[in-house]
């Protein structure tokens, strides 16, 4: 057995441990594992405390979200019914104006019926009148002769 290495490494594994124990080595093991551990459970709580802060802003966008949404909403159906009474105005001042177009067209028509109606009647009036002169001076003509033919005659039988 003592010229056993085995042996050896274990009585030196022994003297190792043995050492390290008297000078602190476990302790200090110990302790920088219990630092280590705290320094993890520090870093855990961090990560909970972030992870709870994050559900937090995650639940506030989602409800800014929710609000933008109906909002959103609220304005489409503003603009829908905004868009719907312009149109019905646009029909009504549609109508409006082809009333007044119409009503104005039959005013036109009117005075032109009016007109042309004078017209007609100036015409046959000028006609009328034409055809009168026209036989006047047949008339008036034959007549004129004979009267002036029969004046003549009592004059010279006046004068004679």
């Amino acid at each position: 057995m003592l010229y056993d290495a085995e042996f050896w490494v274990a009585v030196a594994f022994f003297i190792f441990v043995g050492l390290v124990w008297k000078v602190g080595g476990f302790s200090a093991l110990v302790s920088g594992l219990d630092k280590r551990g705290e320094k993890i459970r520090a870093e855990l709580e961090d990560a909970r405390i972030l992870r709870e802060e994050a559900q937090k802003v995650l639940a506030d966008y989602q409800k800014k979200r929710q609000e933008a949404e109906a909002e959103a909403a609220e304005i489409i159906r503003t603009a829908r019914l905004e868009a719907e009474r312009l149109a019905a105005d646009a029909q009504t001042k549609l109508a409006d104006f082809v009333a007044r177009r119409t009503r104005m067209a039959e005013q036109k028509i009117a005075q032109a019926e009016v007109s042309a109606t004078a017209e007609v009647r100036a015409a046959a009036a000028e006609a009328a009148v034409k055809a009168s002169e026209q036989i006047l001076r047949k008339d008036v003509a034959t007549s004129a002769d004979a009267l002036l033919a029969k004046g003549l005659a009592e004059v010279r039988s006046k004068l004679n």
